[in-house]
């Protein structure tokens, strides 16, 4: 399915469900990522989540950022750990009431584009890239990276064949030599790299204003009716993501059998992870200020792309710092 044509899609579907409601909750669904180490995953495996917040938490795994809106806007999820900056900014632009609660995570060596190493393409001749094939996530943080990418280097991406694949399935498919280039991320990502080289580094990426993080995201009308709930589920992930600096050898083995990876796997991935505290996300840094305005860029970057009929005059009210306020002061 074309880039643009699975984005429609996606913006259809939401846009029939993205009127569900949410009820003051007795227990709750969260998705993530598998092989994507975190250490909210300590209090997952541990039981800490249920225990702090007095309620069952049930966990769904998804391959996509995408698959998450579509998942809270039928409230089948309430919490969204780790969701993409695009995918949630997609869902936002479509009318659904997702907000940002949280800053999860920073990682820009984490997500990337590889090219095939037979075709010998590297920065200094990008422009090669034209008329190739490439799989990746339409709607996620990885499309975005790759159509900035791509603009950097001056590609016309009208010329290639873009595929929608997830990673593990983009991560195969580019191990059989069916595509020219991968995007995507986590262990996916690492699979990639085995058959083929980056462009840019994660640095080289930051240099040219290419951000890379994601987000927790709830509904808004979930964070109305579940503050407290909210509050504390974010309250533990703060404390678990403080705990891996000093207890990082006690959490590992932990986090990775919760992520599906093998330790020294998880702690490479773990590497190129930076996690805000509390306080820095709550600051003109993240959500303060620099959030709202990086997810207008984001939402104007697809409008111009024609991957979106239109972009939000402001995401101010997508970013809700109220439950992340609480969780600092418990």
């Amino acid at each position: 399915m074309k880039a643009a044509s699975r984005i429609s899609a996606l913006l259809a579907g939401i846009a029939m469900v993205a009127t569900a409601s949410s009820a003051k909750a007795d227990e709750i669904t969260v998705a993530f990522f598998p092989e994507w180490p975190m250490p909210f995953q300590y209090a997952k495996a541990t039981g800490l989540y249920d225990e702090a917040l007095g309620m069952k938490v049930n966990w769904k795994s998804f391959d996509a950022g995408t698959a998450m809106s579509a998942a809270m806007a039928s409230g089948d999820v309430h919490i969204s750990v780790s969701q993409g900056v695009p995918p949630f900014v997609v869902a936002t632009s479509a009318g659904q009431d997702l907000q940002v609660a949280d800053i999860a995570v920073v990682y820009n060596d984490n997500d990337n584009c590889v090219v095939k190493t037979d075709l010998e393409i590297t920065k200094d001749s990008a422009k090669e890239l034209e008329g190739k094939k490439v799989g990746v996530p339409v709607g996620t943080a990885a499309h975005y990276g790759f159509l900035k990418q791509m603009e950097h280097f001056g590609v016309d991406v009208s010329t290639m064949e873009v595929v929608d694949m997830a990673p593990p399935d983009g991560a195969a498919a580019f191990a059989q030599g069916s595509l020219d280039m991968f995007c995507g991320w986590g262990g996916s990502l690492r699979r990639a790299q085995e058959h083929g080289n980056v462009l840019l580094t994660g640095a080289e990426k930051d240099a040219i204003g290419i951000s890379v993080y994601d987000v927790t995201s709830v509904s808004a009308t979930f964070a109305a009716e579940n503050a407290e709930v909210l509050a504390k589920f974010l309250k533990v992930t703060a404390d678990m993501n403080a705990k891996w600096l000093t207890d990082s050898a006690e959490m590992l083995p932990v986090i990775a059998k919760d992520a599906g990876m093998s330790e020294e796997d998880a702690a490479d991935t773990l590497k190129g992870f930076q996690f805000p505290t509390v306080e820095e996300q709550l600051s003109e840094k993240w959500l303060g200020g620099a959030t709202p305005a990086f997810l207008k860029g984001v939402g104007d970057f697809f409008k111009e792309q024609g991957n979106i009929p239109e972009s939000r005059e402001s995401y101010d009210s997508a970013v809700n710092v109220g439950p992340l306020e609480a969780a600092s002061k418990m």
